[in-house]
């Protein structure tokens, strides 16, 4: 089964680089033109989306004949007291200073950190392979955020790499490959392509 990840296209908030998680923003000017010029493709059926704004628009747009299909699991990170907020207007912050410290993964106050964001995407995309395995799909295709990819890449991915290491550039993600009869005893994904 083919695997694709796409990130969403650019909000007001991400031009801006705000920490953007669980902000229900609308794509940019900018970001629709994104969307549409990395590629409108007719032809696919079925997509999977978080039901953040930027996703669903995002899917919407490049896959205008497709059923999307929205998946609460698949949101972003809430980066709680930080959302909303740049790293500029932050550095006199104290928590934000120490969560920064700690290496951006101990919870955010009154959000979510990495270890458990991590497991709710990756509970919810093996939900969604063993889904389009007991159907048949040849392929499953996500529209979401880049925190949301770089959990399922950190989590499944081979070679491994880091949360850190798996950077999706705005509707720009991965590729790979899944084996339907060893991913339930080894769920690993191979042959890892850019997009």
């Amino acid at each position: 089964m083919e695997i694709i990840l796409i990130r969403h296209a650019e909000t007001a908030g991400n031009l801006e680089r705000r920490y953007i998680g669980v902000t229900d923003q609308p794509l940019c000017e900018q970001g629709i033109k994104t969307a549409v010029k990395s590629g409108i493709m007719p032809s696919v059926p079925l997509v999977y989306a978080s039901p953040m704004i930027r996703a669903a628009q995002t899917a919407t747009i490049k896959f205008p004949n497709a059923r999307v299909m929205l998946v609460p699991g698949l949101r972003e990170m809430d980066f709680g007291l930080f959302e909303g907020r740049t790293a500029d207007e932050m550095r006199e912050d104290a928590e934000y200073l120490a969560w920064v410290s700690g290496g951006c993964r101990e919870p955010c106050p009154r959000g979510e950190g990495i270890r458990g964001f991590t497991t709710r995407v990756c509970v919810t995309f093996s939900e969604l392979v063993g889904e389009n395995i007991a159907r048949r799909h040849s392929y499953l295709l996500i529209v979401a955020h880049g925190g949301t990819i770089m959990a399922i890449m950190e989590r499944f991915a081979r070679p491994r790499r880091d949360y850190f290491e798996w950077p999706a550039p705005n509707c720009g993600g991965y590729r790979a490959q899944l084996d339907e009869e060893t991913w339930p005893a080894n769920p690993r994904l191979t042959d890892v392509r850019d997009i």
